[in-house]
């Protein structure tokens, strides 16, 4: 059955949507919005009517968290800033790097991840936010330090079971977990490798985590792509176990989890952190169908060869659909689709500035 599709790109330089069909793959494509304007973080709301948010950076007028209630045809931006950093800590916020609704069991409630490394709370769809102050007064918090991309908790995954239970992620620190609504917070790196620390290998925190990525249905199960390594947890992030064998490098940026089925994950690997192209210039993206024992590379429709390029950690994505399609948007301005699980690609954007942000719904 064909199912109509919304798809949110983020760019360095604005705002662009794509609207199509899994029956058709054609897509109309529109933009750019808020030309300019680096679109680092998106999400479609639709526990509600659906509402788009995005985290927005202007030169001229700083970071901010913007809405649409009408799909992205206009945008409402507060008068006053809706994620602000207290006075009392002595920061100012950078970027919101992640956009989080919580589940259907907290209306209103939604979470954003920012540089600094902070992570924020709304009650009210986002109009509002509050500083989780338990991340923020961590005692590990002056001992992270900025990765290539900044210091920022990139990742939020709240639980869909339990609305005390949220994970975040974030460069660099690794991977923390509340189980009391944010009131404390321990770090869950367990069997995650940080290479670069020359005195242990496998500290309790410290990691360079790109992504996380959780599974709707069995939610006790991740994923995540470190800066070196491609990890699974079958234990909500007690521990954490190598799935990198049979990827052709284990360095990335995004991972994610079919919402359906718990086994099925997708990588686009990358050449040593050095490099950050795909290996030989030939774009791929890797899935797997056994939770990570085994990998195979996707490459029907996509670019064979001159591909020097890269997927950032929030341009891949899946959308809600049965089957759910795969959507992965790159740093030269291309956008791809996938409606048979990678199988096969097609194209839906090309030229735009660089692919940040990706987020794809069901309408």
């Amino acid at each position: 059955m064909s199912v109509s599709i919304l798809l949110v790109i983020g760019t360095r330089k604005g705002l662009w949507l794509a609207r199509g069909n899994t029956g058709s793959g054609e897509w109309e494509v529109t933009g750019p919005q808020l030309p300019t304007t680096e679109v680092s973080a998106v999400a479609v709301d639709k526990r509600s009517s659906p509402r788009v948010l995005i985290g927005a950076e202007s030169p001229h007028f700083g970071p901010s968290l913007l809405t649409s209630d009408d799909l992205g045809s206009t945008w409402r931006e507060p008068e006053r800033a809706p994620v602000a950093f207290p006075g009392d800590t002595g920061a100012a916020l950078r970027r919101v790097w992640q956009i989080a609704p919580a589940s259907e069991s907290e209306p209103g409630v939604v979470y954003a991840g920012t540089e600094p490394s902070a992570l924020f709370r709304s009650e009210d769809w986002g109009e509002n936010y509050e500083l989780v102050r338990g991340l923020w007064h961590h005692p590990h918090r002056e001992h992270w330090f900025p990765g290539g991309g900044g210091q920022a908790v990139h990742t939020v995954l709240p639980d869909p079971r339990d609305n005390g239970r949220v994970v975040v992620g974030m460069s660099t620190g690794g991977v923390y977990r509340t189980e009391d609504g944010g009131a404390s917070w321990r770090p869950a790196n367990t069997g995650i490798s940080a290479q670069f620390m020359p005195d242990d290998e496998y500290p309790e925190f410290g990691q360079c985590v790109h992504k996380v990525a959780r599974n709707a249905v069995a939610p006790d199960r991740f994923y995540l792509q470190n800066h070196h390594g491609v990890y699974r947890s079958d234990d909500g992030t007690d521990t954490w176990e190598s799935i990198a064998d049979g990827l052709p490098c284990d360095f990335g940026f995004p991972i994610a989890v079919d919402p359906a089925d718990p086994d099925v994950v997708y990588s686009f690997p990358l050449v040593a952190a050095e490099n950050r192209f795909p290996p030989d210039g030939r774009c791929r993206v890797y899935r797997s169908e056994d939770a990570g024992r085994t990998w195979n590379g996707s490459a029907r429709g996509l670019p064979a060869e001159g591909f020097w390029s890269a997927v950032m950690r929030d341009a891949l994505c899946l959308d809600d659909a049965d089957p759910a399609g795969v959507y992965f948007g790159s740093r030269s301005g291309e956008v791809y689709a996938s409606f048979d699980r990678g199988e096969s690609w097609s194209r839906v954007a090309a030229h735009l500035p660089d692919v940040l942000s990706l987020r794809a719904a069901v309408l």
